[in-house]
């Protein structure tokens, strides 16, 4: 069976005084703090979500 591939995303900008959606996608994408980092399933949605925010994450 094949393996599944994951993304590892560090949040390395604040998102105070963003749009409440953004935020809301940071809190979807497991990030609670500055350089916190989480590990996601490589889907498509996943990948949307971090496109969104992509001023605010760094893909590891």
């Amino acid at each position: 069976m094949s393996e599944k591939k994951t993304l590892t995303v560090k949040l390395v900008r604040s998102p105070i005084g963003t749009k409440s959606d953004h935020r809301a996608t940071v809190r979807g994408l497991g990030l609670r703090r500055l350089n916190g980092t989480s590990t996601l399933e490589d889907t498509p949605s996943v990948r949307g979500m971090i496109n969104k925010i992509r001023y605010m994450v760094v893909v590891l």
